[in-house]
């Protein structure tokens, strides 16, 4: 695996690429990395020629200065599952190469900005365009892989895609669970044995609304469904949303696309889950 720490030294790489028509794959992420991270890359293997992760904590996208600070950074062990994983290029720059530190950047993405995370956590979504856009404009990838776990950010990054008419193909991958069914996460690492175990009330709360979901029901069933979470020690439910897979407004009889999402501060750790209760035609690439 190559590993590069600046933008240039990293284009010139892949510019040697191009002519010889192979296609590029990207994996970004913040580090810290799981099981649910090396899917992507195994799925950018199988889909492309040449795969490169990207691994920044990015600053524009913290709302909170503590969050930044603890936010997990094993780069050697990452590094290593990089490498077991077969990735063929890990790109970790630091922040002063990716910002010049006197930039301006808004993306008028639309209501989607403002909504769920976006209400919780505002100008979440500006900090990860930004460092999106920077990042395709280095790696230039044909195809780029997200988790299905961080559903909203994925139709975030893919209006700006259309907006910019950006030339990269978005990929949603499957989320990937531990056996006890909690979404895998980065931020897993900082419940205590307790707030592990409350902390599976959120997938039991959605695997419960797939099995009992009725379109007739939503306004009830999501009533219920916060409550059950609510109701659980040591979890407090920011919001638990059934809505339109394809802009997050709230889903009706008629919706095609419905999506269940839960946002929770579990003892002092926030996380958030999905589960896609009715398919057709959506987000998903191929």
């Amino acid at each position: 695996m190559k590993i590069f720490n600046t933008r240039n030294q990293l284009r010139e790489y892949l510019d040697e690429l191009s002519p010889i028509g192979q296609t590029i794959g990207f994996v970004p992420t913040m580090g810290a990395l799981h099981e649910g991270h090396l899917s992507l890359l195994a799925r950018s293997r199988g889909q492309t020629d040449v795969t490169v992760c990207s691994i920044f904590v990015n600053p524009t996208q913290f709302n909170d200065p503590k969050d930044l600070e603890k936010y997990p950074r094993p780069i050697a062990s990452d590094t290593e599952k990089l490498e077991q994983a077969c990735c063929d290029i890990l790109f970790h720059p630091e922040v002063g190469e990716m910002y010049a530190g006197n930039e301006h950047w808004h993306l008028d993405i639309g209501e989607l900005e403002h909504l769920l995370e976006g209400k919780f956590r505002p100008g979440h979504y500006q900090g990860v365009t930004q460092v999106v856009y920077k990042l395709f404009d280095i790696v230039k990838p044909d195809l780029a892989f997200f988790g299905q776990k961080d559903y909203q950010q994925f139709l975030v990054i893919q209006r700006m895609v259309d907006m910019l008419d950006l030339p990269v193909k978005l990929v949603m991958c499957p989320i990937l669970r531990e056996p006890d069914g909690l979404a895998m996460s980065s931020r897993n690492i900082h419940l205590s044995a307790k707030d592990r175990q409350h902390a599976l009330v959120l997938s039991k709360t959605l695997d419960w609304l797939k099995n009992n979901f009725d379109r007739n029901r939503i306004a009830a069933l999501q009533e219920e469904c916060f409550d059950r979470i609510n109701a659980e020690p040591g979890v407090h439910a920011e919001y638990f949303e059934i809505t339109d897979g394809t802009d997050l407004h709230p889903a009706n009889s008629k919706t095609q696309n419905i999506v269940a999402l839960v946002a929770a501060r579990v003892g002092n750790t926030r996380l958030i889950d999905n589960v896609i209760l009715r398919s057709r035609a959506i987000v998903h690439g191929s």
